[in-house]
């Protein structure tokens, strides 16, 4: 008797658990959220930016070293123009020129143009597209999914940039670029259910990886710095500093 007992116990709190589990799985609450993208992608952006950045790679711009230099850029339009013309300047000031703030101020004038800051894709598929096919007496078509034994998505970015430079005073030549290419490319590719991704892109790669792609680094001109304090020659006391000792030691 005491063995059935405990037999019916166990069954009964076996019974309860999995009740409770089934009540879990099927009364659960449930939660929403609203989740929006905005009209560009990341990785568009990306491959321009780094179209534009290796465009602008491909020139010496070491002779306008020392010169004051105002970026001109009534003729320039494309795509993130402000990111492509902070590229530029970013370049030029690389180069040792000294960025002013309008022409009046400067030696040279550097026009900027571009004849190119886009993407292209294609696409390419071996295997079935997806199929539309009407239903009689139905308003509802049925539609068959894609089987792509391989299929293909290259998406690749080109940045074509051209700089002309000539003296503020005399209008006289001083400099013309002709055609600076960048590229960039992210593809996408499938066979049966695998799908994977390749691109050049820096910013989408492992900090190891990165530097194979990136066609400039950081860098740091020390003895270019402003002095630590701008204000008097002779900086106030702190307040929370103790006030200077009086004693003399005699």
């Amino acid at each position: 008797m005491e063995v059935q007992r405990r037999f019916s116990i166990l069954t009964q709190s076996a019974f309860a658990v999995a009740l409770a589990v089934t009540a879990i799985f099927f009364t659960g609450g449930c939660a929403s959220e609203t989740m929006t993208n905005p009209a560009r992608s990341a990785t568009e952006q990306l491959l321009l930016s780094t179209a534009a950045d290796r465009a602008m790679a491909e020139v010496d711009l070491r002779l306008f070293a020392s010169r004051r230099v105002y970026v001109d850029t009534t003729y320039y339009d494309s795509y993130d123009s402000k990111y492509a013309i902070g590229e530029i300047r970013d370049a030029i000031s690389r180069a040792g020129a000294l960025l002013v703030a309008n022409s009046k101020e400067s030696d040279i004038i550097l026009e900027v143009r571009s004849g190119a800051l886009s993407t292209d894709s294609d696409s390419s598929l071996i295997g079935v597209p997806t199929l539309v096919v009407p239903i009689p007496f139905s308003g509802t078509p049925l539609q068959i999914p894609e089987i792509a034994f391989y299929k293909s998505e290259p998406q690749l970015a080109t940045a074509k940039l051209a700089l002309l430079a000539y003296e503020t005073r005399t209008a006289q030549h001083f400099f013309s670029s002709g055609p600076l290419l960048g590229k960039a490319y992210n593809n996408y590719h499938k066979i049966l259910f695998i799908s994977w991704l390749t691109d050049d892109i820096p910013e989408k790669k492992t900090a190891r990886k990165a530097p194979k792609y990136q066609v400039w680094y950081p860098q740091y001109d020390m003895q270019n710095m402003p002095p630590t304090w701008s204000g008097p020659v002779t900086p106030p006391a702190l307040t929370n500093s103790p006030p200077p000792s009086t004693n003399v030691v005699k």
